[in-house]
């Protein structure tokens, strides 16, 4: 083919297309980029010499246009890959898709010519659906074969013998599109439309490996941004080519991407899962395992089978630890300065100073009942089911922060559930591996001490107190494989009471699998 066109001097120029075009090519290889008379756009968003691919964008009163390359859309979209095959692609079933068999039925140069000049154009169109429920979707309307001369029959212009007669009214017409336009201007449309055409406007942008506009400043509005260009990336299969965008974006807010991700976990984490970002599906799954199962219920709407599944195993290897971890707390003891274990017959002082460490133990780590309801939620609900005592508290579970205070003066008729025990135990834990002396201090030893006035003296307080620092020692060594912070944003692991020591490895990303 490449001999061929060099052979035939006018398919080649139909090829390069007009002389213009051509000498401004020269300009862009050699570093300027001049644009002469009757220049053509042969850029995004617009390939008007090379485009086969034609997408219409309609919002409100406004509509973006592109004319883009199948090659490209269907290496980054499974939904452009699929639409345009031979196999589902309308176009190989209208007349323009029976042009591939014009070179067995005739060997006629002229043919074989036309065939090599036709190519196949695909038209899509933005449907936003029936109601209102429907989401907006490109759908393939009625395509056209082009010629490479310009025309949509296929075929290149007629050959004349002599110019047409020249026509006043022609001159007329071509003389005013040089005078200012006094078009009105286009009508306001609404954010939501304008949002629409942004999210489809980045996607072509990350096809043809252009940054897509996203707010670099508030980190707020680029997730929204983001989420919101993931879905659509999501419902034309292209994740693959949209999430590492979205991940090298988001990374650049640094600091301020941990702060957002320790408040709102579960967000991130579907944000991270969508974008196959390693580094915010770890922090975000992180944070979930520790305050789970704060959240759950959402979290189980939200999320895909294979992410629950993540959660649910990282949960029970947390919980596998902590139990041990718990065991070896309470069979802490005090030995005698004959290596045995403290009694109340061999050392009854120090046989206090446990118990008094494991009566603090166990009221810590038990598990944290739920304010019980208040009168006005405990009431029967006037407005039906759906607004029961029962879906109000859920609600609070799932959104502690933006439900509102509970009194606890109207007792409930039924035992309040309870926390699962991580929020309390993740506390705890953090007391005994990192501040000692926040427990069992001065005060609360004396006060101990004198609950029995017949061993209380001052000494025997400052015995009590360096057998209690033994006992707080060992503890601090028991509860090390739970202090542990695998978080990126470490310095935000000292501002949450629940346990940020989950592990995770390559095999628990789900898009690896």
């Amino acid at each position: 083919m490449v001999s061929q066109m060099e052979l035939e001097p006018s398919n080649y120029l139909a090829r390069r297309g007009p002389s213009s075009v051509v000498s401004s090519s020269r300009h862009r290889r050699g570093g300027r980029h001049h644009r002469h008379a009757g220049y053509i756009s042969n850029e995004f968003p617009e390939f008007s010499h090379t485009g086969d691919v034609e997408i219409l964008i309609k919002a409100g009163s406004r509509t973006n246009r592109y004319l883009l390359h199948r090659l490209i859309l269907s290496q980054c979209s499974g939904f452009f890959e699929a639409s345009t095959s031979q196999e589902w692609s309308r176009a190989a079933n209208e007349p323009g898709g029976d042009l591939a068999r014009i070179g067995e039925e005739s060997g006629s140069d002229i043919d074989r010519t036309s065939l090599r000049e036709v190519k196949k154009r695909w038209r899509y169109e933005l449907d936003s659906g029936t109601s209102n429920d429907d989401i907006p979707m490109l759908v393939q309307r009625e395509n056209t074969a082009i010629s490479l001369f310009g025309a949509n029959d296929g075929r290149p212009p007629p050959v004349r013998n002599k110019p047409p007669a020249s026509n006043p009214s022609f001159f007329r017409s071509v003389a005013n599109l040089t005078l200012p336009s006094h078009a009105p201007p286009p009508l306001p449309i609404s954010q939501e439309d304008q949002d629409l055409l942004t999210d489809y406007d980045n996607l072509f942008r990350i096809f043809y490996n252009h940054p897509p506009a996203l707010d670099s400043i508030d980190i707020a509005t680029a997730y929204i941004q983001c989420k919101s260009l993931l879905t659509l990336a999501d419902l034309y299969d292209a994740l693959a080519v949209v999430g590492p965008r979205i991940d090298h974006h988001l990374l650049q807010f640094q600091s301020r991407l941990w702060k957002q991700i320790a408040k709102y976990p579960a967000s991130y984490l579907k944000l991270g899962f969508l974008a196959q970002s390693k580094t915010i599906f770890q922090e975000a799954l992180i944070h979930v395992v520790g305050q789970w199962p704060q959240g759950e219920r959402h979290i189980r709407h939200q999320l895909p089978d294979s992410v629950l599944e993540v959660i649910e195993d990282k949960v029970e290897d947390l919980a596998d630890i902590i139990g041990k971890v718990e065991c070896k707390l309470f069979r802490l003891t005090l030995t005698t300065s004959r290596g045995e274990r403290i009694t109340p017959h061999n050392s009854y002082p120090d046989w206090l100073v446990m118990s008094l460490f494991r009566q603090w133990l166990a009221d810590n780590t038990a598990p944290t009942p739920l304010p019980p309801p208040s009168s006005s939620r405990g009431a029967p609900s006037r407005h039906g089911p759906g607004h029961s005592r029962h879906n109000t508290n859920s609600s609070a579970l799932t959104h502690p922060a933006s439900s509102p205070t509970m009194s606890a003066s109207t007792p409930s008729s039924h035992p309040p559930p309870f926390y699962h025990p991580n929020q309390n135990i993740g506390r705890t834990f953090r007391i005994l591996g990192t501040l000692p002396a926040t427990y069992l201090n001065h005060d609360e030893c004396k006060k101990f001490l004198k609950l029995s006035p017949e061993i209380y003296t001052r000494e025997n307080l400052k015995k009590f107190e360096r057998r209690m620092d033994e006992l707080k020692a060992l503890a601090r060594e028991a509860v090390k494989p739970l202090m542990r912070c695998c978080l990126l944003g470490s310095a935000e692991a000292m501002n949450v009471s629940y346990l940020t020591c989950t592990r995770v490895e390559e095999r628990d990303f789900p898009w690896l699998e």
